[in-house]
């Protein structure tokens, strides 16, 4: 059975759905899961998934240099291109309009040396006109040696807290912007 720190806050059939990052990475050691009900609309919700072009939104004081994520929309962020930065370390691979974004670690980034080969993808499955899930799928292939060995332990856990935060805070920035709109 799969720990907490691998799947939280999805089901077991979320966990089984096709995501766009499952052919990036060959082989990879590790495949997180995290998920999030969201109470308002695939595109207000996806809106802000495109904010992380500029800010994580999770620990600003940790992965942000200190600067806060902005609470508001930055206007032009929704128009995506292959190839833009995401929260600095990733570039983003895939997008769907109101559906989902992917990134990957930047080759040759220190973040690639540090953490691995990684790829995100961040999936809207709306359940209503004014409701969603937010899946996001993580797949990693970590360093060899023992930085392999380090991460293999702590990005998990990791990871958990700071995308548990993220998540946390894009679902309530989307809740506000939707609830400001009706």
């Amino acid at each position: 059975m799969p720990s907490v720190s691998e799947t939280w806050g999805t089901m077991e059939r979320e966990r089984r759905l096709s995501y766009p990052c499952d052919n990036l990475v060959a082989d990879p050691d590790s495949a997180l899961f995290r998920g999030i009900t969201v109470n308002a609309s695939k595109t207000v919700l996806f809106r802000w998934l495109c904010q992380m072009r500029v800010a994580p939104y999770s620990y600003d004081w940790i992965d942000n240099g200190g600067r806060q994520s902005s609470r508001k929309l930055i206007s032009g962020l929704e128009d995506l291109a292959v190839g833009q930065p995401v929260m600095e370390i990733f570039k983003l691979e895939s997008f769907e309009k109101d559906r989902h974004l992917t990134i990957r670690v930047k080759p040759k980034s220190g973040a690639l040396k540090t953490f691995g080969d990684i790829a995100v993808s961040y999936i809207v499955v709306p359940t209503t006109a004014n409701s969603c899930r937010l899946l996001v799928k993580l797949i990693a292939k970590y360093p060899l040696g023992i930085r392999g060995a380090f991460m293999r332990t702590l990005l998990p856990w990791g990871d958990l807290i700071m995308m548990r935060r993220q998540l946390l805070n894009l679902k309530q920035l989307a809740e506000r912007s939707h609830a400001d709109s009706v």
